[in-house]
């Protein structure tokens, strides 16, 4: 009998998959929060330093249906491996390149690099997935990822201030290049991986676009990522110029609920396999309502401490159940890369969504109404989620 079918999970292949999924955000982190001082002394001016974070976004929002695809034809390895690789080059080209117009242009590469990695590395950790362990098995690789959003951007400013903004850049295509090394030999050949096979063709993109369940997935996190868009590209704003808080102390309310959210993904994950996943959605979802309107009354350094930890704490509580049903989903309609690659899109869109609009509110109102909104997007998506949801409701055993 399998591991699979067994219920039990493929620790080397887990393991190998956490591993790449955090050398990857990890390595991004390290770097993006000191592109912009990089960009401006190459003299470009804010709306330029915005086309430079914007064209990552862009690609990242375009590929990923190509690759989820591809993926689920032709196996997973490969594309995860080149993705690691591509990722060390890119890091290459940032030592290289010296003018605005090519941080624009390997930003956007470096967009179809992650596009490449993020829905597929997902969709394998969704193949590999026990019957009934969605939850624990979403929750547990989520940890990869918040970890790395939270221990990047530190790792990079102590790099910086100790060895220059070089090392900082050579760290990512470091970590990327063991990242591949790895994958290259501990994932099993692509003939032997694990992706569940039917008779059935995989569905049409016309079907899957237009299936209920996947968009409520996807307005979902749309919602949630244009919280978090608001949230990291305005909260330091309001920190420094209405609070009058240094660099330190707003990286240090920021990475407070990147932190909970990824510790929070484990319990809530476990959770989500014994209980209604549908009742934790609303839970987590009522949490980041509530703490993103908060925001806006929050006049204190702890005070934005304590409402970006409920922020946190509510959006993991949420995403690893709707990373469950995500799985299901995939898994039920024989395409777990194809759906993978369609909720990155919506992630995508949603951070782009969130800064963009966020703007316009500072431009045309104040900054504190930007929070409010993004809580009113968000709980429009949560009821449009709800409302796509066709579902039992069974207290136990995890059917939701």
């Amino acid at each position: 009998m399998s591991a699979l079918a067994a219920g039990r999970i493929d620790r080397k292949i887990f393991g190998t998959l956490f591993f790449c999924i955090f050398v990857t955000v990890t390595g991004v982190g390290i770097v993006v929060p000191l592109l912009p001082v990089y960009a401006r002394d190459l003299g470009a001016g804010g709306f330029v330093i915005g086309l430079i974070f914007g064209s990552f976004s862009v690609s990242r929002t375009i590929f990923p249906p190509w690759f989820g695809r591809w993926s689920d034809r032709s196996g997973r390895k490969p594309l995860i491996v080149v993705g690691l690789l591509a990722y060390s080059v890119i890091a290459a080209l940032f030592l290289s390149f010296s003018s605005v117009g090519g941080l624009i242009v390997i930003r956007f590469l470096q967009g179809i690099a992650s596009a490449a990695l993020m829905p597929v590395i997902q969709a394998y950790v969704g193949d590999i997935t026990p019957a009934g362990r969605e939850g624990t098995t979403q929750g547990s690789f989520n940890l990869a990822l918040f970890l790395g959003l939270g221990f990047g951007p530190l790792m990079g400013g102590a790099i910086q201030d100790a060895w220059g903004l070089p090392a900082a850049f050579a760290t990512m295509g470091i970590l990327a290049l063991s990242g591949g090394l790895m994958a290259c030999v501990l994932l099993p050949p692509t003939a032997s991986e694990r992706i569940p096979r039917s008779p059935m063709p995989t569905p049409a993109w016309k079907h899957l676009l237009s299936d209920r369940g996947i968009i409520g997935l996807c307005m979902f996190r749309f919602g949630y990522t244009f919280g978090i868009g608001s949230i990291w590209g305005f909260l330091p704003i309001l920190a420094n110029v209405e609070n009058a808080l240094s660099g330190a102390a707003t990286g240090s309310i920021l990475m407070t609920g990147v932190l909970l959210s990824g510790i929070t993904q484990v319990p809530a994950g476990m959770a989500a396999d014994r209980f209604d996943k549908h009742r934790l959605i609303a839970g987590g979802a009522v949490m980041v309502c509530v703490s993103l309107a908060a925001i806006a009354w929050a006049h204190s350094y702890a005070g934005l401490v304590a409402v970006n930890a409920v922020f946190g704490i509510g959006g993991g509580t949420c995403m690893a159940a709707h990373m469950a049903l995500a799985v299901r989903k995939g898994g039920h309609m024989n395409c777990m890369g194809s759906v993978m690659a369609i909720l990155t899109v919506a992630h995508s869109a949603g951070m782009m969504a969130g800064a963009l609009m966020a703007g316009l509110a500072m431009d045309l109102v104040s900054l504190r109404v930007v929070f409010p909104l993004g809580s009113l997007v968000m709980l429009m998506c949560t009821l449009i989620f709800f409302c796509s949801s066709s579902r039992r409701v069974q207290p136990t055993g995890g059917a939701n």
